[in-house]
């Protein structure tokens, strides 16, 4: 099967080829024989006759550091028609932008396979999708006021506030149970985002990992343990945390057949869940999940394939229907 494949992404330049799961389907579409070109979001256009568009560049990829990709001349592509397959792979912060783009991709849907389905994404944001799931995670308060936080912090001792629509572990604090520096926080948070924020107890088990385990079309594909860093409970890799190979504990197995048929059922074929303590779900991924790559180093395995695997399947349902 030969495959037309748009990656919605941040500038290929940037990326770190080493750990870049992006890059690792990229490099994955190439080996088949597909034909790969990325695009960034600002480029969409929707047009009188309710054409979507965007200028795309035809890349090709190889892993070699420093060198690793070279880039055709932009070509304005009709992505319903033109294209295959759309990945939406740029990082969040999940926002009015990133919203609106899920909007404009939903109406080639009918020809084009986008990956994951863009309703869901934009109905599945990684902190909110996961309250779906409450009895496998910590307490969990979504507020913005700062006398319910005190009132959590009564029952549950020391916390963590996070952005709701937040990313790679950014802006994540710890707040001791005295409290002492929330009301700041509070001012700050309340100040940066209009949304609500995120509370739960802090969870000791942190500093022996936060468990990256993903997830193809409902099944599970393969796990990674994330240690944070020197003078960091963050373990986001992005964050300075380090990986490390292992098992799944029943528990976790639990979580990912509780959800796995869901995941299947929205159409987002490529998630990542996070679970703390080998109990704790804390975040579905599906924007913009990474792992991969450190998944297969240690697991021998190769998820880029099985994702592209589930996307064969996909689009060829839809050319079917």
């Amino acid at each position: 099967m030969s495959l037309r494949i748009a990656v919605q992404m941040d500038p290929i330049e940037n990326i770190n080829i080493a750990g870049d799961s992006s890059f690792a389907l990229m490099l994955a579409a190439q080996e088949r024989g597909y034909s790969v070109y990325e695009y960034h979001v600002e480029s969409l256009s929707l047009d009188s006759e309710d054409r979507l568009y965007a200028q795309c560049y035809p890349v090709t990829v190889q892993r070699v550091e420093g060198d690793h990709f070279t880039k055709g001349e932009a070509q304005r592509l009709d992505l319903g028609r033109d294209i295959d397959v759309v990945l939406m792979r740029q990082d969040p912060p999940f926002h009015m932008g990133y919203i609106t783009a899920t909007h404009l991709l939903e109406r080639i849907q009918n020809e084009t396979l986008v990956v994951n389905d863009p309703v869901h994404v934009r109905n599945a944001p990684e902190k909110v999708m996961v309250l779906n799931y409450r009895r496998f995670m910590p307490p969990t308060l979504v507020t913005r006021s700062v006398d319910e936080a005190r009132r959590f912090m009564e029952e549950h001792g020391a916390i963590v506030m996070k952005p709701i629509h937040g990313n790679g572990g950014k802006a994540i604090f710890r707040i001791p149970a005295d409290g002492d520096n929330l009301t700041a926080l509070f001012e700050v948070f309340n100040q940066t985002w209009p949304e609500p924020h995120m509370l739960q107890p802090f969870l000791p088990e942190v500093a022996k990992g936060d468990k990256r385990i993903v997830l193809v079309d409902g099944e599970i594909a393969g796990a990674i343990n994330r240690i944070p860093g020197k003078g960091e409970f963050r373990s986001n890799l992005a964050m300075g945390g380090s990986a490390e190979a292992t098992e799944l504990t029943d528990r976790e197995r639990e979580i990912c057949e509780a959800m796995g048929p869901d995941l299947k059922r929205l159409g987002l074929t490529f998630v990542g869940i996070d679970v703390i303590g080998g109990k704790y779900l804390t975040e579905i991924n599906v924007t913009s999940p990474t792992g991969i790559v450190a998944i297969d180093r240690f697991n021998g395995t190769d998820t880029a394939a099985m994702i592209w695997d589930a996307i064969e399947r996909r689009h060829a349902a839809l050319a079917e229907s």
